[in-house]
């Protein structure tokens, strides 16, 4: 999607792409924002979630979802709906809702409440007959602190199952999960976790441009980046392939 010609810039992997994802959060965008959002932005994104249960108080949501499918773009909701659910015995609810509103991408989390894992890893078998499942790995409780070892057997576990992706918990603000509360990365938690799990498999929520730096330092052009801000996809992308100040030497010859 280059506009003119440039020498040592990266490969980015192409769409429909495996790796190198960047998952947009829409928090409560309006119709004319997504038409508007796509138009500018939808040729980086992969797949937009819409964030915890904003998809039940969100306005002509069956249209909005319609605008997203017109330019073939996957939506999700957020996993934080899907426990919602849950916690009601709805969820056989939640695979017809999922159905009315042509939702193919599922995301199965348990961040704010406690699922035993071998009935999540359940959930994740039967939901991946469904659509692609995103299963989501650490608490939103930021007094919850999970051991690497645990990390590494949840996502392991959740993978077997049939998720499509592990979801690297950050919370919307970045600050929970695989962050301290200042938003600094835990390195020796995602040195660990990467001895043991795929970089193409975990999708590294990366709400600040900090984290989204560490990780493209640390992986590559082509790291799946996740909680994005519509109005950062375009940035994010120039930092990728080392055309923001942040990563400008990234790629050069020396």
């Amino acid at each position: 999607m280059m506009n003119f010609n440039l020498t040592q810039i990266p490969d980015r992997t192409q769409k429909p792409r495996s790796n190198g994802i960047t998952m947009v959060m829409d928090k409560g965008l309006s119709i004319n924002e997504v038409n508007n959002f796509l138009e500018v932005s939808g040729v980086h994104v992969d797949v937009v979630k819409l964030g915890f249960g904003t998809s039940f108080v969100t306005p002509n949501l069956r249209q909005k979802i319609e605008v997203y499918k017109k330019y073939g773009m996957p939506i999700y909701f957020g996993g934080t709906l899907f426990e919602a659910f849950l916690i009601r015995n709805q969820f056989d609810d939640y695979i017809a809702v999922c159905k009315d509103y042509g939702i193919d991408y599922i995301e199965v989390s348990d961040g704010s409440i406690t699922i035993p894992h071998t009935e999540k890893c359940g959930y994740i078998e039967k939901l991946s007959k469904q659509g692609k499942v995103l299963s989501e790995v650490g608490s939103k409780d930021a007094a919850h602190i999970m051991p690497p070892y645990k990390w590494i057997e949840l996502m392991k576990a959740e993978l077997e199952a049939g998720a499509n992706y592990v979801i690297a918990e950050a919370r919307e603000a970045g600050n929970v999960g695989i962050y301290r509360g200042s938003g600094e990365v835990r390195e020796g938690l995602v040195n660990e976790i990467l001895t043991q799990i795929p970089s193409e498999k975990i999708l590294w929520e990366a709400p600040q441009k900090a984290q989204q730096l560490y990780f493209l330092e640390l992986i590559g052009c082509n790291v799946n980046l996740g909680n994005i801000a519509p109005s950062e996809v375009i940035p994010l992308e120039a930092m990728r392939i080392g055309l923001r100040g942040d990563t400008f030497d990234l790629y050069l010859k020396k």
